[in-house]
């Protein structure tokens, strides 16, 4: 779950991590009130859920309260698009205000879950307020990954490790090690997935600030954190993933134009690659689950027609608890319930009542192709 930059600075300060000076409004009026606290100078932020916001208009330095006021109205129950939303952007309903600081130093500074290593990793760079992905590549000698042991969390050497790596002036690294440290307790007392400051800043008068922040709540995790549970904003998630959500259903909205429906996470991962190296570009991830019934194969098949660029659709299922006569007439359901041309489909269905759900979709009228493997499938998708 993704939070708004406020909150993660609210998290942040409860853990002892300096942030700016500075409060959300909701209207133009807090923030003239707010800026007024401030001294008339500060700057207005968006609140999205989506980086770029500078880029896109949605930071901005003000020199008067008035002028705070009068670019949070423009800002305010407006829609930000920025390089990370669609041409469609997101809605701005909160602005933060903050102290304008004299920075001297940006650095970035992020704990996350490495996959691969199964551990928390601290990931650290002098390079701050730039991609960290483009740092890597251009300057990968200027970014440091270090795996952090749960049993022992950041020890001070580490932390100083982390610190001295940032290339700061040797009166700040101490500083700088017990923010990284309070960081890793932000990370773990929350139960986060990432916490991504960046830029963390060194002022001129010596402060070490989180400009910036990054965080995202395991989802999973929110049962132990009901307070944590009201920072969710769902005026900023997709509609299409918020209607799957309601269902139980695992979905992610991509820029292709096949559907893809698919029981299990790693099968509907196969899909997409398969899809891909078919020539073809899949418009969702999308895992039904193994204990779906009709209803939600059909739920399913809907949220996937609602994106119009979806011509055709890849039906990849391998039936153990979810059987493939539920899903054959979990499709025949959808086609009945859509307001649009219902598209070809190629299916691929495997295991329990592989004879059952095959005989329904041949009986269907539905222009369907049923391939035996996926090689079959990448040469109709090949087509699209």
């Amino acid at each position: 779950m993704k939070i708004h930059e406020y909150q993660a600075k609210n998290i942040l300060n409860k853990h002892g991590v300096p942030v700016p000076n500075g409060e959300v409004a909701n209207t133009s009026v807090e923030a003239v009130e707010i800026a007024e606290k401030l001294g008339g100078k500060a700057v207005v932020k968006a609140q999205v859920h989506a980086g770029g916001r500078g880029k896109a208009g949605g930071v901005k330095l003000v020199d008067s309260s008035k002028e705070a006021g009068e670019i949070s109205n423009s800002l305010l129950n407006s829609n930000l698009v920025t390089i990370q939303t669609g041409t469609e952007g997101v809605p701005v309903d909160k602005v933060l205000i903050e102290e304008i600081i004299d920075v001297q130093k940006e650095l970035y500074v992020a704990f996350t879950i490495d996959g691969v290593k199964k551990n928390v990793v601290a990931i650290v760079s002098e390079f701050g307020g730039m991609e960290i992905e483009e740092v890597a590549e251009t300057n990968p000698d200027k970014v440091l990954t270090l795996e952090i042991e749960s049993s022992l969390g950041v020890s001070p050497y580490k932390a100083r490790k982390l610190a001295s790596f940032l290339n700061v002036d040797k009166k700040q690294i101490r500083s700088v090690a017990n923010v990284i440290s309070s960081l890793y307790d932000v990370f773990v007392s929350n139960d986060c997935s990432l916490v991504e400051i960046n830029p963390l800043v060194i002022t001129s008068d010596d402060r070490v600030l989180a400009a910036d922040a990054k965080i995202t709540i395991d989802e999973d995790s929110l049962f132990r954190h009901p307070d944590l549970s009201e920072f969710y904003d769902p005026a900023q998630e997709d509609p299409f993933e918020k209607q799957a959500a309601k269902f139980g259903i695992s979905y992610v909205k991509l820029d292709g134009d096949i559907g893809c429906l698919v029981n299990g996470a790693g099968l509907a991962m196969a899909t997409m690659d398969v899809t891909r190296f078919s020539g073809a570009s899949p418009a969702n991830f999308l895992d039904v689950g193994g204990g779906a019934d009709e209803a939600k194969v059909s739920e399913a098949l809907k949220i996937i027609l609602l994106d119009e660029k979806v011509k055709k659709i890849f039906i990849n299922i391998f039936g153990g608890i979810l059987k493939c006569d539920i899903v054959a007439r979990g499709i025949l359901d959808a086609s009945k319930n859509v307001n649009r041309e219902f598209p070809e489909l190629v299916v691929r269905m495997l295991g329990t009542n592989f004879d059952e759900g095959r005989e329904i979709l041949l009986q269907s009228g539905l222009n369907i192709s049923l391939v035996h493997d996926l090689k079959e499938a990448a040469d109709l998708l090949k087509s699209s």
